[in-house]
């Protein structure tokens, strides 16, 4: 018998899910609200030919491609991947990278704007006992995780740098995600350091990673709390939106038993 774990924020108005002025808007629509709408389509028709009076419920969304739980593609992080080739849209990411078996680095200890190095991911993978295979899933839990909907959710959690990143697709990893809002450091910290060091590789260095070897991740993950290291399956096949950056998702944890 399988079990299955929802590992997908909810999309919801009104809190702190992203940066100001990114945040996602719904208007809801009762049945109420829209009975008139659905007696256009019927010429003669009243209010009262409707069970209880009663349209149908709707919701009009204002959102970006990058609110709720979504899929990048290469193509967010850059026009080119793996070394020149034009980068991969949304609706070009193979499906089998969307179904793979999966693993979970926990990196909840590690403070918020911390970068995390090769080192940090051999050293967990040591510690948990697992050698990477090809097409694997890995998704990382940070301290981000807890604080979605958060006034700090967005400058919460470790990030994952260029080594970090590079060390998975190395190895074959091309699907990776995290309950943060990036797969990179906070960028508040980020600029703090930039400031400090005047050092421009360090801006979205683990998403330019891609650059390198194209790869797609999650962002905005929920719930990592609950899964075990290893063991299971992830299943995040994106939205099909066409040649478009990222791709919603309702990504799935799945357990054998």
């Amino acid at each position: 018998m399988r079990k299955l774990i929802d590992i997908s924020a909810p999309l919801r108005a009104g809190i702190a899910s992203d940066p100001p002025g990114l945040t996602p808007e719904i208007e809801y629509q009762s049945h109420a609200q829209t009975a008139q709408d659905l007696l256009a389509f019927f010429p003669g028709a009243t209010v009262d030919d409707l069970p209880d009076g009663e349209g149908w419920a709707s919701e009009w969304v204002r959102l970006t491609t990058h609110n709720g739980t979504h899929l990048d593609a290469p193509y967010h992080y850059s026009a080119t991947m793996n070394g020149g080739e034009r980068a991969m849209t949304i609706d070009e990411v193979p499906l089998e990278w969307c179904l793979q078996p999966a693993v979970k680095l926990d990196f909840r200890h590690f403070p918020d704007g911390y970068v995390a190095t090769a080192a940090d991911v051999e050293a967990e993978l040591k510690r948990i006992g697992h050698e990477l295979s090809p097409l694997e899933i890995v998704v990382v839990n940070t301290s981000a995780g807890e604080r979605y909907g958060q006034d700090d959710y967005v400058s919460s959690g470790c990030g994952m740098g260029r080594d970090a990143t590079l060390y998975l697709l190395e190895r074959g990893v091309r699907l990776t995600g995290t309950d943060a809002w990036s797969w990179d450091a906070p960028f508040m910290h980020t600029a703090a350091r930039y400031a400090a060091e005047q050092d421009p590789s360090i801006i979205w260095e683990g998403h330019r990673a891609g650059r390198e070897i194209g790869y797609c991740h999650l962002e905005k993950l929920h719930d990592l709390e609950q899964l075990p290291a290893m063991g299971f399956e992830i299943s995040c096949f994106p939205v099909k939106v066409h040649a478009a950056s990222a791709g919603w998702t309702r990504a799935v944890a799945i357990f054998d038993s």
